[in-house]
């Protein structure tokens, strides 16, 4: 079966390298990147433009198709996929919209009883500074899709006024914006496999967002992961699934856009339990990079089930150890990240673990940069220490111009009891 990955980052690289070691499928990318290159064929796609894609499935013959940025998803690429009888892995750009908007993710989770922090909704930058000067420590977030900059965690009232003025500069993505409270605890992302009405879910792993060691700087799209993730235990995971995941795949089924593809939850594991900092509507990255390290599955009969409503497994089969994975970004990142700087021990990283590429681009016979996130190194081990000193050693290999990575990628999980984890199908 030919499987066509739409997507051009580590993610889509991961699940080409995931997918490329099931001997009943071939791999195709659209627009892919060097790396996906050596695994099958790249080819040219508008990722904005659905009826392309649509096309180009057709002209390939795809038996599936699976969608990896939220972008293509919510412009409705499987809405159209669906209509022209094409399997997809991918919610329709309705059910989508639980990442588009985060303020119809909040209506869906009200309905569905889902735990998240109380918000305000606001359409006037005016009105929201107001809000925000009375209660100081708050999260601002742009309503829209904003590349993983839509969201400040605010320490004070300046703070939360100068992040709304910030994200205004967005435009279309902060029309509208979202005050919440601020939570307290470990974050996690649980994703899970959603045929529409039943789910399976993958290892839990944990994602580095601040762009700095020890949690400062700026967000980022994420500096890298670690998977499982020791914070949430087997008996927690089955918690997510059964208080989070199954209501939510409840109420979208209820309002007739049923969710066929990966329904991320971020969350914060907070003292009264877990609760939803944010959904996305696709695989992480740089989660998607670890996880695909960990399970031992083919991969692509469960997207197949998933698309076609018929997942079937009670779970997945793990490898078991842990995986770890640094992202190491192009200078300037992520406020404006320089391209072009060739990149170097390539060759020598790839001898020690696993790297998927990014923001990269074939440059004669030179790899250059090409976007924030270059590179996403991955190793695993028996234990977490094993995995980072691979990737760390690895990632150590690397040059290039104004690169720099986290070097505290997992650490904190090194003190954290060793729990086993399963994901377990759940739903009606």
């Amino acid at each position: 079966m030919r499987i066509l990955i739409v997507g051009s980052g580590a993610r889509e690289h991961a699940l080409a390298w995931k997918i490329f070691q099931s001997k009943s499928a071939e791999v195709l990318c659209a627009p892919g990147n060097p790396g996906t290159a050596k695994l099958g064929e790249n080819l040219p796609v508008a990722l904005d433009d659905p009826t392309q894609i649509a096309k180009l499935a057709q002209d390939v013959g795809a038996g599936l198709v699976v969608i990896g940025p939220e972008a293509p998803l919510v412009l409705g690429t499987a809405d159209v996929l669906r209509a022209a009888r094409i399997p997809v892995f991918g919610p329709t750009a309705e059910a989508a919209a639980i990442e588009g908007s985060k303020a119809f993710a909040k209506q869906v989770m009200e309905k569905a009883g889902v735990p998240t922090a109380a918000y305000r909704l606001f359409h006037s930058g005016e009105q929201a500074e107001q809000y925000v000067r009375a209660r100081g420590r708050v999260v601002v977030k742009a309503d829209g899709l904003a590349g993983g900059k839509g969201v400040v965690v605010a320490n004070d009232a300046d703070e939360a006024v100068e992040a709304i003025r910030s994200l205004a500069k967005l435009g279309r993505a902060a029309r509208s914006l979202l005050i919440e409270e601020r939570l307290e605890g470990e974050e996690v992302s649980v994703i899970a496999l959603c045929d529409g009405e039943r789910y399976l879910l993958l290892p839990p792993a944990q994602d580095h967002k601040r762009l700095g060691d020890g949690d400062v700087g700026p967000n980022t799209g994420g500096m890298g992961a670690y998977c499982p993730a020791a914070v949430l235990s087997e008996d927690g995971l089955e918690r997510v699934g059964e208080e989070i995941i199954r209501p939510t795949l409840d109420e979208l089924r209820r309002r007739g856009c049923p969710f066929r593809g990966a329904l991320y939850a971020g969350l914060m594991l907070t003292r009264s339990g877990p609760q939803v900092l944010e959904f996305n509507c696709r695989f992480g990255d740089p989660e998607a990079q670890v996880q695909m390290m960990q399970i031992d599955e083919d991969l692509p009969q469960l997207l197949l089930e998933c698309a076609g409503g018929t997942l079937s497994r009670q779970r997945i089969r793990a490898r078991g150890g842990a995986s770890v994975g640094v992202v190491i970004a192009a200078a300037g990142y992520p406020q404006t990240p320089v391209a072009g700087d060739e990149i170097r021990g390539l060759a020598e990283a790839e001898a020690l673990a696993q790297v998927f590429q990014a923001g990269t681009r074939r440059d004669g016979d030179r790899l250059v940069t090409a976007g924030g996130r270059v590179l996403t190194v991955c190793a695993w081990g028996e234990t977490i220490a094993e995995a980072r000193s691979k990737a760390y050693a690895a990632a150590s290999r690397v040059e290039f111009r104004g690169m720099h990575y986290r070097r505290d990628i997992g650490a904190r999980a090194l003190a954290a009891p060793k729990a086993k984890h399963s994901a377990i199908e759940k739903g009606a």
